[in-house]
């Protein structure tokens, strides 16, 4: 019986450390998911940058962690981060959000308006 006890026991533990490294697993692909993102997009963002910035690494770094991240609309924000992207400043054309939000477009670049300038003129804080 005791032994029997003690295999139970050991099984439990077992799928328990399981468990606990199957949930850290997740977190940190979700980390390094995001950290792909945001380097995906600095590689796509920083070639427009070069000749306009000293240090255009740092100013797509920037756009995306403030000015983007000031865009609480996912269609938004994934339309803005495309078109600063691909021009190298902030652009979101009309058919890359759904025509119910495209409305919102303008007060977006209202709102990114301060982050966008200080990530451009002074990106390092």
């Amino acid at each position: 019986m005791f032994v029997r006890i003690c295999a139970a026991a050991f099984v439990a533990i077992l799928c328990f450390d399981q468990s606990a490294r199957a949930q850290a697993s997740l977190q940190i692909r979700a980390a390094i998911d995001l950290s792909d993102r945001r380097t995906d997009f600095v590689r796509q963002c920083a070639p427009h940058m070069l000749g306009r910035w000293a240090h255009p690494e740092e100013v797509c770094g920037c756009l995306h962690d403030h000015a983007a991240a000031a865009v609480e609309d996912n269609d938004l924000r994934m339309a803005l981060l495309r078109g600063i992207s691909e021009t190298g400043v902030p652009t979101i054309e009309n058919d890359w959000v759904p025509a119910s939000k495209q409305s919102e477009i303008g007060p977006t670049f209202t709102k990114i308006a301060r982050p966008t300038l200080q990530c451009m003129f002074d990106p390092a804080k």
